[in-house]
């Protein structure tokens, strides 16, 4: 017969209530207490009953999360500093993709309600009053990297603007005078705030060109930006990708032309994506703490799930840092 939480009570010496605190995690209990009841539902082999548990507290003890892709180094990240959050607090995590798609949000909205205690919503592609009546009334919600209704949610942005500014600038301090940038999707946020950081670091710099060539995030779109920039009659000596993802599809395609990387051309990226670092050369890039971010959500998630009536809806903007390697030939450069 399986346990039951008399069994651990009586095993640990304890009230059924301080079995049932512990289960649940509250800060209440002395640590003391906490470790006899957990070494006796380890003994006992004792789990708790998911449903009964929501009975009771009205509450699922699973947050959801909506991102509008899954695929790629920056959506396992975000995925695993969510999920490893969530993990210590012994909550489930339930994540669903609108694929790029504005239409698809809503549905996916739709199929969280009542389901979830709270949700987590990347949704770059769809604007801020959109994305404001969407969100179902009453249901604790954080937005990442999304154009937040202001007032409306707590949000969480990376400094795309900044970092993107940053990375122009320090091309151009290395010598570079033409630039490229390979942009995300026209409709996308995260794209545009980087490409505006770009433009604003070429006019401060008054003698670098613009040349802007369309992408939209992936392996795919970078590499053939890469063969239209091997085509060119008049090469950039640099190309700032608006991810990693488009950096290294774009690098692919300058080696398999002849182009040396960075002798030729020098290339940099965006997001520092595990991999960055083990490509040939290792990608300049702009480091985001994407997994941090998914943490600092899902904090201020479970916050807004214990405490509804706090009406704070503030956003928080997420430093970023450069880090440089051999793509962008500084050090080649700076001997020159």
């Amino acid at each position: 017969m399986a346990a039951t939480i008399k069994d651990v009570a009586r095993r640990a010496r304890v009230s059924i209530a301080s079995v049932s605190r512990t289960l649940n995690h509250a800060d209440t209990v002395a640590p003391e207490i906490r470790e006899r009841v957990l070494r006796a539902a380890r003994t006992l082999r004792y789990t708790p009953h998911a449903v009964a548990r929501s009975l009771i507290s009205r509450r699922t003890h699973t947050v959801g999360l909506i991102l509008p892709d899954m695929y790629g180094g920056y959506f396992s990240e975000l995925i695993r500093g969510v999920d490893g959050a969530a993990r210590t607090r012994g909550l489930h995590l339930l994540v669903s993709s609108t694929h790029g798609h504005p239409l698809e949000v809503t549905e996916a909205l739709r199929s969280m309600n009542g389901r979830v205690d709270g949700l987590l919503v990347m949704s770059p592609h769809i604007g801020a009053e959109a994305l404001g009546e969407a969100l179902p009334a009453g249901l604790p919600t954080v937005l990442m990297n999304s154009r937040a209704p202001a007032g409306i949610r707590p949000a969480f942005v990376v400094d795309d603007f900044g970092g993107a500014r940053a990375m122009t600038a320090h091309l151009a301090a290395c010598g570079y005078h033409r630039i490229a940038h390979i942009r995300g999707q026209e409709t996308h946020f995260e794209s545009g705030e980087r490409l505006r950081g770009y433009q604003a670091a070429l006019a401060h710099t008054g003698d670098a060109h613009e040349r802007i060539l369309e992408g939209d995030f992936t392996e795919e779109s970078g590499y053939l930006a890469g063969r239209a920039i091997a085509a060119s009659a008049q090469r950039p000596d640099a190309v700032f990708a608006a991810n990693d993802t488009m950096a290294i599809g774009c690098l692919f395609a300058l080696t398999e032309a002849g182009i040396r990387v960075p002798e030729d051309i020098a290339l940099a990226g965006f997001d520092d994506v595990p991999v960055a670092g083990y490509v040939n050369p290792p990608l300049t890039t702009v480091r985001a703490d994407i997994a941090g971010m998914g943490e600092r959500a899902l904090q201020r998630l479970i916050l807004a799930i214990a405490e509804p009536e706090d009406e704070r809806s503030e956003l928080q903007t997420l430093p970023v840092e450069l880090v440089v390697r051999a793509s962008c030939g500084a050090r080649l450069r700076s001997r020159a």
